[in-house]
């Protein structure tokens, strides 16, 4: 009998720290990879203003105090959506995975193309290869994946705003990087554009 209460004990203490720690450590693992491999990237001819890099950044950070900090759940903001289960968590840390690797996948797959903000590279050329070939915007789209994954193991309300701020300013992001890439790759990136999806492969 003793031997069954410590093991259920060892089980829920286990439980406890993988809702405590794994998401953040999942994310914290992919921004530092992200971050140092951002001195690989080529020397740009054209990118967003200093305004509106702030401003982005500014968006991106209040979704992730949102995401971190459940202080910051005030009110409603701290409600459940649904009962929380170890089903919900499995699938939100699922999506996590899935999508920060996604997003991998495509930052290798753009080589010295990529930059965190929107720009245009010196020797820029279109990318239309792995991921690419998927979804015009595959960075976003495990971006997107990995907040929605996120969203559900959190399972509060303040997580389902920051999923709405995020989006928000990833979809204002995409729109100026197909107007550049419209104006750089002319013809060759509306054939682009009209055979492949911009977020979700065959639906958006």
């Amino acid at each position: 009998m003793l031997k069954k209460y410590r093991d259920s004990f060892r089980y829920l203490s286990t439980v406890h720290l993988a809702h405590e720690f794994l998401i953040p450590v999942l994310w914290l693992a992919w921004a530092f990879g992200w971050l140092a491999s951002s001195q690989w990237s080529s020397p740009e001819k054209r990118s967003q203003t200093l305004r509106e890099r702030r401003f982005h950044l500014a968006e991106m950070a209040v979704a992730v105090g949102l995401f971190s900090f459940p202080v910051l759940g005030y009110g409603w903001l701290g409600r459940r959506i649904l009962p929380r289960t170890e089903a919900f968590f499995v699938i939100g840390a699922a999506l996590l995975v899935i999508g920060l690797g996604f997003t991998v996948w495509a930052r290798l797959s753009l080589g010295r193309n990529w930059s965190g903000y929107v720009t245009l590279k010196a020797s820029h050329r279109l990318v239309r290869s792995g991921p690419y070939a998927l979804v015009r915007h595959p960075i976003y789209t495990g971006l997107l994946c990995a907040m929605l994954g996120t969203t559900i193991a959190i399972d509060e309300w303040r997580a389902v705003l920051a999923l709405i701020i995020a989006t928000e300013t990833l979809v204002r992001k995409l729109q100026l990087e197909e107007r550049w890439l419209a104006e750089e790759f002319g013809s060759e990136y509306a054939t682009y554009r009209n055979g492949v999806k911009a977020l979700v492969p065959w639906l958006i």
